[in-house]
């Protein structure tokens, strides 16, 4: 029993120390941490569960390292938010009632496109040169966190990779208030989820807060790459980012036909 317990720490701890660090640079880290979670044997809800509360503190720390590295814009934040919300909330409650089916075909379908697309876009700090006017900007910024946060509330997988790779090439957002904007509302809809799941009892505490600080590692570690590499980092690993997704996908689609 002990060796069993010893080994599930040690392959969730790993894998979350992982995906801490990709999901701070690219989002995406939910397709590293959450299948370790179910690898060691943890039933869904408690993994679901405990996997939000080691990815929230990782993400804590990220966001508080990105409001210190100044890519915090408040008003972006805050829309960004209020919006992300909103959207995440339309987004569970669509969940209840319609099929996420259609929605996985549609994003498979896509996912060439949007591979394409980064590994074409050399500098995804580029769209940047051409900023749009405020008005713009603030209108874009608050249909993408919106329309994301439907995505993400109805499903969920990448959402952060969404989100970067949005607000850079439609919003024309500097990567890095594109990469603070995300990380502000990843934590605010993690920490939503979060509440629920406490509230539910699922929460495994012990090995989430234990994951939780590998978790932390991996996210100070990304970070600090990510502020001396920027976009030569991002794309890369936004990339490796959306091949576990088509895989994630792919499951998810033969499982629903089985």
């Amino acid at each position: 029993m002990g060796e069993n317990v010893i080994l599930v720490y040690l392959v969730v701890c790993f894998f979350v120390f992982l995906a801490g660090f990709v999901d701070s640079i690219a989002g995406g880290g939910g397709l590293i941490s959450l299948p370790a979670y179910f690898f060691a044997g943890l039933p869904v809800h408690n993994a679901i569960a405990t996997n939000k509360l080691s990815s929230t503190m990782g993400t804590t720390v990220a966001t508080i390292r990105y409001v210190m590295f100044g890519y915090m814009v408040k008003w972006l934040v805050v829309l960004g938010v209020a919006c992300g919300l909103a959207g995440s909330f339309l987004g569970s409650n669509l969940a209840l009632i319609a099929d996420a089916t259609a929605l996985m075909v549609f994003m498979l379908v896509s996912l060439p496109l949007v591979a394409y697309i980064v590994f074409r876009t050399r500098d995804l700090d580029g769209f940047a040169d051409s900023p749009l006017s405020r008005a713009k900007t603030f209108a874009l910024t608050g249909l993408i966190a919106f329309a994301v946060g439907i995505y993400d509330g109805f499903y969920g997988p990448g959402t952060g990779t969404f989100l970067i790779l949005l607000l850079t090439t439609l919003a024309h957002l500097p990567l890095e208030q594109a990469q603070g904007t995300t990380k502000a509302v990843n934590l605010a809809t993690n920490v939503a989820a979060l509440v629920v799941f406490f509230a539910s009892g699922n929460v495994l505490v012990v090995l989430g807060l234990v994951a939780g600080l590998f978790n932390i590692v991996g996210n100070w570690i990304g970070t600090s790459l990510f502020r001396k590499n920027g976009a030569a980092i991002v794309r890369p690993i936004m990339l490796v980012v959306i091949v576990l997704f088509a895989v994630k996908l792919v499951c998810d689609l033969v499982g629903l036909g089985a």
